[in-house]
């Protein structure tokens, strides 16, 4: 396929590819779906790019949990979780919910408690700390629980592969349900249930949910069990489609795909989240200064950051607990707090990746996974930045932090390349001690003597089971479009695609020979700037993170020299006047 206008190879190295194959099949495609649905034609193109079959285009683009909603029992173990959960519920058991330090973890644990207290029912929260407890299960938030009163409890977002730490809590008659959504291993940690579509023996098909879904699942299955034996006979029956938001939160902010249910839970969710019902949620976008209609990109790059920043450099309970709150005053102070912390992580952040930058050498660039090492970086940013590595490389990315001779490590992953199977496999090899994840993240431990073997453990699973990239990355492109054609109109058009995420990537387009009127550094390490089209007109731009790259010194140059710009067209809203700017994310020359 011939590249878009020719770029071979643009400023920032990529190839720009047409995502959508111009022949006779493709053209097929797109007539009948205009047809049939009575579509716009960039619509139908965008929606065939996205491989969305003929007949997913009316679910694809108006997503309904009613019509797509699986039967809870489906996943193993569900009803036994069930019947556990209606015999505490009955008996007023204190029930203890133990979940995952991330967006993930906050808001399923603030989706359970939040139903939990609707119903009375007791319960207690433990979030671990990633300093001093690592990730997932540990004996003694496991004890705390216990002496807190909880004789049953909920690990959530976690404990899949916490085999020791639950098999012996089991046998000290210790009653556990796992509820996870990280690659499991044949083996299953002992428990009174463990709810994973990822199980090997799973069937229901519904893989591909954050734990927040997986909790969600549980809980329609929990209420629909509680109805059948009257328990609400008397009492109000909860509403569960009112905390969807936390749901979509949790969703978008884990990466996975927004297709099928994912992309029902996401799409609702945001609507509840314009009701501006939670207040928890409220609180963190008034302090995030976030007042135009909830997105993807709103959700993902501005909430979600002040959620994680509790589990990263923070208070780990902060984002469960504001999540989950209902008093307006402690919601507020909470999510000042988080803003304050995620400014802390921001600055951690940055002086971890400038090290981590000065480590990538040639060798490195010329590997198809990047691991880098160091002692004693901040456990709670290194998987921050192994996703800026992986942006700046277009490659997977680990980075590891030793304290002690034993080193923490997060990997971020490329499209068509399952990072997790490959931890769990570099476990199963005896490379790592632990870890586990999804495909397109995982987290591990790894001794300071095995880190050089990772690498080359890495690079040789890369090299097996991917197809040898080229030397030059793609980046795809849905089109070419002119400043003119950028109207309020066609952003329209493009909003009945949200949201945006992963398996539904933002549409980006070309907007040939534009020249830069001006352009100045924002921010720090962004770039701030105006282009102007010969017959079209002028449009402002940013292009993020871009100061000291080759894109951003081409951007600050300003020689009056034509630009191809590959874009992603959005609406900004400032000070309560909207324009429309393009998110820049490469620059080629004609």
């Amino acid at each position: 396929m011939k590249p878009v206008l020719g770029t071979e190879i643009s400023i920032g190295g990529r190839r720009w590819s047409q995502k959508l194959n111009d022949n006779i099949e493709t053209d097929r495609l797109v007539y009948t779906i205009v047809q049939r649905y009575d579509l716009p034609e960039i619509i139908a193109r965008l929606l065939v790019a996205r491989n969305v079959s003929i007949e997913e285009v009316d679910g694809f683009l108006n997503p309904k949990l009613r019509d797509i909603m699986p039967d809870p029992s489906s996943l193993m173990d569900m009803d036994v979780a069930v019947d556990r959960l209606v015999k505490a519920i009955s008996d007023n058991e204190l029930i203890g919910i133990f979940a995952d330090y991330d967006v993930d973890g906050a808001t399923s644990s603030a989706l359970l408690k939040k139903y939990l207290d609707s119903l009375n029912i007791r319960n207690e929260l433990y979030i671990p700390d990633r300093m001093k407890d690592g990730y997932g299960p540990n004996k003694q938030g496991l004890e705390y629980l216990k002496a807190k009163g909880a004789s049953l409890i909920l690990t959530l977002d976690c404990g899949i592969l916490a085999f020791d730490v639950l098999d012996n809590f089991y046998v000290q008659g210790g009653e556990v349900i796992v509820v996870d959504h990280h690659m499991a291993e044949p083996k299953l940690p002992k428990a009174i249930a463990v709810i994973n579509p990822n199980r090997l023996d799973d069937l229901s098909d519904v893989e591909n949910l954050a734990a927040v879904g997986v909790v969600f699942l549980l809980l329609v299955a929990l209420t629909r069990r509680l109805r059948k034996v009257g328990w609400f006979s008397k009492k109000p029956e909860p509403d569960l489609l009112q905390w969807l938001d936390l749901v979509a939160i949790g969703t978008i902010c884990d990466v996975v795909e927004l297709r099928g249910l994912n992309r029902a839970f996401v799409a609702q969710g945001l609507k509840v989240m314009a009701l501006q019902k939670n207040i928890g949620v409220k609180a963190l976008r008034e302090v995030a200064r976030v007042n135009s209609k909830p997105n993807s990109y709103q959700v993902g790059f501005t909430l979600g950051p002040r959620i994680n920043a509790a589990g990263r450099v923070g208070e780990p309970e902060l984002g469960a607990r504001l999540l989950s709150c209902d008093d307006e005053i402690y919601a507020m102070n909470m999510s000042s707090l988080l803003d304050e912390q995620n400014k802390l992580r921001q600055q951690i952040e940055g002086s971890v990746l400038e090290q981590a930058l000065s480590l990538v050498n040639e060798d490195n660039e010329k590997e198809n996974v990047i691991v880098v090492a160091a002692d004693n970086w901040h456990p709670g940013v290194i998987g921050i930045v192994a996703a800026r590595l992986r942006e700046k490389f277009n490659k997977p990315a680990c980075v590891v932090s030793i304290q002690n001779g034993i080193g923490k490590g997060s990997g971020r992953s490329i499209s068509g390349w399952d990072l997790g199977s490959a931890i769990i496999g570099a476990v199963q090899s005896d490379v790592l001690k632990g870890g586990g994840g999804h495909k397109m993240a995982a987290g591990f431990s790894v001794g300071s003597d095995k880190v050089f073997e990772l690498k080359q453990y890495l690079n040789d699973h890369f090299n097996r089971s991917v197809v040898e990239l080229d030397n030059v990355v793609s980046l795809p492109i849905d089109g070419l479009i002119t400043v003119g054609a950028v109207k309020g109109e066609f952003l329209e058009l493009l909003e009945r695609l949200e949201p945006f995420g992963a398996g539904n990537p933002e549409p980006r387009f070309v907007i040939p020979s534009l020249k830069v009127k001006y352009a100045t550094i924002v921010g720090g390490q962004h770039i701030k700037c105006r282009f102007a089209e010969k017959s079209s007109g002028e449009i402002n731009g940013i292009c993020f993170r871009s100061v000291g790259t080759k894109v951003g010194d081409v951007l600050l140059s300003q020689n009056g020299m034509p630009l191809h710009v590959a874009c992603k067209i959005r609406k900004n809203l400032w000070q309560g006047r909207a324009s429309i700017q393009v998110i820049v994310d490469d620059i080629a020359l004609p």
